[in-house]
């Protein structure tokens, strides 16, 4: 089949010095047929540090320049991972409307204007549960706030930072919210990714395999694979891997996005 990275950064991001073309050559060296740039705009990010700003015109010229350079060998998309906080989601949305992204991740990155990131978050809820309540309910909000998206982004980011002995972010312990969650994907016509960072330091992907499952039995359909890859060599990272599973679990299809709409391509 098919396979596409739709989650991964370049230089463009303030967290990332991957070279574009670099990411575009270790895409088909990896043998994907196509690669979804998703740099960072956070508005509002706390700890501001003025390399996190994009100059979105530029990044759009870029794009529609490595589309055409690597046309014949590799698809290239234009996308963009947006932070939602409560009070950026319109300028947030300002920003997605006027450019011609082929495909928008919403992500929580900030709660209550911390970056779990920064392990000042977890200082401020040293009770797991609340922790990741507090953050399951930013992803809500989110969704209940702010439409113009394709997918719902890493869900469990706060995984990769907690200091918990037990990191894990299961189904069972969280039912009632991340029902929530899924069925309003559903509803809104929305997917989710499958993020393979968390194999690179929790051993599982995120979201973790049960809540993948529970999405796919309340009718979710929509599932697009990312690395989250910030350096080439973690492009598609553990992606044979991950297309098993979403096939056990009952997928026949995964998804990337272009002109900001789902394609299909059938898992074989």
């Amino acid at each position: 089949m098919k396979m596409f990275d739709s989650h991964v950064h370049s230089s463009f991001s303030g967290d990332s010095e991957t070279d574009t073309n670099i990411a575009c050559v270790t895409a088909i060296d990896k043998g994907l047929a196509g690669i979804a740039f998703t740099d960072h705009l956070d508005i509002d990010y706390p700890n501001f540090d003025i390399k996190f700003l994009i100059d979105f015109d530029e990044y759009s010229k870029t794009m529609d320049g490595l589309k055409s350079s690597f046309s014949s060998r590799l698809k290239v998309l234009k996308g963009i991972e947006v932070g939602l906080q409560p009070h950026v989601i319109d300028a947030t949305g300002e920003v997605v409307k006027k450019y011609d992204f082929d495909f928008v991740i919403a992500s929580i990155h900030v709660i209550g204007g911390i970056d779990p990131y920064y392990g000042e978050y977890f200082r401020c809820n040293p009770d797991k549960k609340t922790a990741f309540n507090r953050y399951l309910s930013e992803i809500l909000n989110g969704l209940n706030n702010f439409d113009d998206f394709d997918v719902i982004g890493h869900i469990g980011y706060i995984r990769r930072y907690c200091n918990y002995d037990d990191k894990s972010l299961k189904y069972d312990d969280y039912s009632d919210i991340l029902d929530s969650i899924l069925k309003g994907v559903i509803e809104k016509g929305k997917g989710i990714e499958i993020n393979t960072s968390g194999y690179r330091t929790l051993g599982t992907p995120i979201p973790d395999l049960d809540i993948i499952k529970r999405y796919r039995e309340l009718g979710g359909e929509i599932i697009t694979t990312g690395s989250d890859a910030h350096t080439p060599e973690h492009i598609a990272w553990n992606f044979a891997e991950i297309k098993k599973a979403l096939s056990d679990i009952g997928f026949n299809y995964i998804a990337h996005y272009e002109n900001r709409k789902p394609v299909l391509e059938k898992i074989t």
